[in-house]
């Protein structure tokens, strides 16, 4: 028998010092759709959705004291070309920090590599192969 309580990955949450540019590149440079936004000033939240349906929440009003201990190392993004997705958050002027490449594990290949986003949150670019 399986398990069904857990059916599927819904969203990650992060809370960014920089609202306005943390949305602009996951709609403009990702291109998410925000599907739900509320709240005024640093408690602005906004729902930005990826094609598949999860999602990202955003919250404004981040500070030091808001960095989570035990945070999550980083959110893989899933993408059809590795390549061409570094490529646009370069252009969009975000720090490269893994270049793309290939790994293989046992007998799974996928093409990855990491970028920072715009409030410094690690990204991986993922292409199942």
């Amino acid at each position: 028998m399986s398990n069904t309580v857990a059916r599927g990955f819904h969203h990650a949450g992060i809370r960014v010092f920089d609202y306005e540019k943390t949305l602009k590149f996951y709609k403009e440079v990702l291109g998410l759709k925000e599907v739900l936004s509320w709240g005024e000033g640093d408690k602005r939240i906004a729902i930005l959705e990826f094609a598949d349906g999860s999602c990202i929440e955003v919250f404004a009003g981040g500070t030091d004291e808001h960095k989570p201990k035990g945070a999550w190392l980083h959110i893989a993004i899933a993408t059809d070309n590795c390549d061409e997705a570094i490529a646009a958050v370069r252009a969009a002027g975000m720090e490269i920090i893994k270049e793309p490449s290939d790994s293989t594990i046992k007998t799974r290949v996928a093409r990855h590599a990491f970028c920072k986003g715009p409030d410094g949150e690690l990204i991986e670019f993922f292409e199942q192969k």
